[in-house]
Parts: structure tokens; sequence; C-alpha cells
């Protein structure tokens, strides 16, 4: 935690199954349903990580979804 109180100096990336990115405190048990990606740093750093990453917002049930509609429809 920061000396000022206002929350963790350290953060971890953070990505569910549909591959949507979060950041997490960094030693906090990170919730079920979401893994770190391997990225670490302050909460600036992890956020610069996910813009770059994280591309596609839609999940990736609905990507797949259209995708398969996509080629149905070819």
């Amino acid at each position: 935690m920061s000396d000022n109180g206002t929350g963790p100096d350290r953060f971890v990336v953070v990505v569910n199954e549909e591959e949507q990115y979060s950041i997490w405190p960094e030693g906090k048990e990170i919730p079920a349903g979401w893994r770190a990606d391997g990225t670490a740093g302050t909460r600036d750093e992890c956020l610069d990580h996910v813009e770059r990453v994280w591309v596609d917002m839609r999940p990736l049930s609905l990507r797949r979804r259209m995708a398969e509609r996509s080629s149905a429809q070819s």
C-alpha cells in the first residue's frame, strides 16, 4: 500500500475468459474467473499495457458469434 493511504502502489493486469482486461492490486488474491496476464507495475504502467493489448472491447463470445455468422453468410 502507498504511504499516503490512497491505495496500492503496484498492480497486475488481469484478463477473464472473455478476454476482457482490468488491473488488480498486486499481492491481493485474484477473483475467480480472472487470471494474471504476466504484467505488473504501477497503475499507469498497467493501464498503458491494457490500452495496447485490449484493442477489441467486444467479449470473445460475441466476436466468435459474429465470425460464425459472417462465415455462414459467405
